[in-house]
């Protein structure tokens, strides 16, 4: 006789947790955000304060909240802190570490870039090309990496993938040390017209191209970073 295990029904606390997750990852990442308080969300979600208080707790563990007592629930993104940490520990030799990420970046970046150019709506290529005219005038370095690790997670965004783009936030902190030896050395200027080969790409649904020129930018900012050479194929 063969006994199947009943599925577990999510409890009030998972089924608001659920809830929640969906309004953060709904809103926008380019302004500072808020929760309503914990009694209007207890109103509004039709539970208890204790349910929501027990919510936004695990969310904040997870590094989508931060509670500040006396101000609000803030939404964060540090969805990537537990791998950045690790990281360093696990590859200590910083231009070994970059060249994996370049590595992985290859692996990933191009085929998030084929599904933007087949999936991105209007309003998401209108962001790409916001963040491109951005960096263009980017007053600085700083600026100019900030818009660039924006212009890839618009990408994995627009990829409709949500795997792409919480791995690319695990990415974060390394992918700023890897633009402070490509933008950092050489400028942003290559950066801009590789990014414009790709949203060009992507703005006109050409999927192949879009892979192709992002697999050319990744593998040029390795070569930009004087890392040592990879193995690399040539995009198909």
């Amino acid at each position: 006789m063969n006994i199947t295990a009943l599925e577990r029904p999510a409890s009030l606390v998972e089924r608001v947790c659920q809830q929640l997750a969906e309004l953060i990852r709904g809103g926008s990442a380019e302004e500072e955000r808020w929760l309503p308080g914990e009694r209007s969300l207890a109103e509004k979600l039709g539970v208890s304060r204790t349910v929501v208080r027990e919510a936004t707790k695990r969310l904040e563990q997870q590094g989508m909240l931060e509670i500040q007592h006396g101000t609000g629930i803030k939404i964060v993104d540090r969805l990537h802190r537990p791998l950045n940490d690790s990281l360093s520990l696990l590859i200590p030799d910083v231009a070994d570490r970059l060249s994996q990420l370049n590595e992985a970046r290859l692996s990933i970046e191009p085929d998030a870039a084929v599904l933007a150019a087949q999936r991105a709506t209007k309003e998401q290529i209108r962001t790409l090309r916001r963040i491109q005219t951005q960096l263009e005038k980017a007053p600085d370095n700083a600026a100019a990496i900030e818009l660039d690790i924006a212009f890839h997670h618009a990408i994995a965004d627009a990829s409709g993938n949500l795997i792409y783009r919480l791995i690319l936030d695990s990415l974060a902190e390394i992918g700023i040390t890897s633009r402070l030896r490509t933008i950092g050395r050489i400028g942003k200027e290559a950066a801009i017209e590789h990014h414009e080969a790709i949203l060009s790409a992507i703005e006109r649904h050409d999927a192949e191209s879009a892979r192709e020129a992002m697999h050319s930018h990744i593998l040029a900012a390795g070569q930009d970073m004087d890392l040592p050479a990879l193995k690399i194929k040539k995009a198909k």
